[in-house]
């Protein structure tokens, strides 16, 4: 059972991340504008690709694994200053991104679910596409056009629902619910019913940059998502479900006006 004070601090945290992302909204025109440093006025442009780990905080709990799933795109950042040691930057992105859930089906003593029709354990995975726009500060410390320098990405993201596949091994009529040690299994038919996603990520890095040759740059991001893909209101199941992804990623970029 979930406690009220439970709820309660679950409650208070999405409020706060909620505060943080309009925030963040907030502030990215005057980073755009400020202009207390040395000026820079560089753009760069170029490709994205890496690798999403993702679950879905369920409320009722969903026992799960990461998900894994591919994501690319498209970067583009324009470096408005530099003040003292600190290169500031804005970057956005637009990706499509392979996130969702896989199920972990386990009993109460940590062996797996076996369905009595296939005879085999239980699979379930849901595969969910979006295309994903986040607009991001990009803060760095190091060599500016050549050589290596470390940053930080932080700032709001946005996803468009593009559609959804269920891989599993069993049939629905079928399934061992009786044996499950999470007897939560009604995400298993239901589909997407929120299409539009809104988050806050938040990323390191480090970038190595080759005079007219381009910057490679890799990067750990985290995203935590605030919209949920299903109704939370009292009536619907699920109090939350929304996205928790940890991407690795790689990007190669070159400058277009410097």
């Amino acid at each position: 059972m979930i406690s009220k004070q439970s709820i309660s601090n679950k409650i208070r945290c999405t409020y706060i991340l909620k505060a943080l992302f309009v925030g963040a909204m907030l502030l990215l025109p005057y980073v755009i504008k400020a202009q207390v440093g040395e000026h820079r006025n560089t753009l760069s442009i170029g490709v994205n690709g890496g690798y999403d780990l993702t679950t879905i905080r369920f409320s009722p709990k969903v026992v799960q694994s990461m998900k894994g799933g591919f994501t690319g795109g498209l970067t583009a950042r324009y470096t408005v200053e530099k003040y003292f040691s600190t290169i500031a930057s804005v970057q956005i992105e637009v990706n499509y991104a392979q996130l969702g859930w896989k199920e972990d089906i386990q009993t109460i003593n940590n062996t797996p679910v076996i369905n009595a029709v296939t005879g085999v354990a239980e699979k379930y995975e849901r595969t969910i596409n979006y295309v994903q726009i986040p607009f991001m500060t990009h803060l760095a410390w190091g060599k500016e056009d050549k050589g290596l320098n470390f940053f930080v990405n932080a700032g709001p993201q946005f996803g468009v629902y593009l559609g959804e596949s269920t891989s599993t091994n069993f049939d629905f009529a079928t399934r061992n619910t009786a044996d499950r040690a999470n007897s939560v299994a009604e995400q298993e038919t239901m589909s997407v019913q929120k299409k539009f996603d809104y988050g806050i990520t938040a990323g390191l890095g480090m970038e190595y940059a080759m005079p007219r040759v381009g910057r490679c740059l890799i990067e750990a991001r985290y995203y935590y998502g605030l919209g949920n893909i299903y109704g939370d209101s009292k009536k619907d199941y699920f109090g939350s479900s929304n996205f928790s992804t940890i991407t690795v990623k790689i990007a190669y970029l070159f400058d277009i006006m410097h």
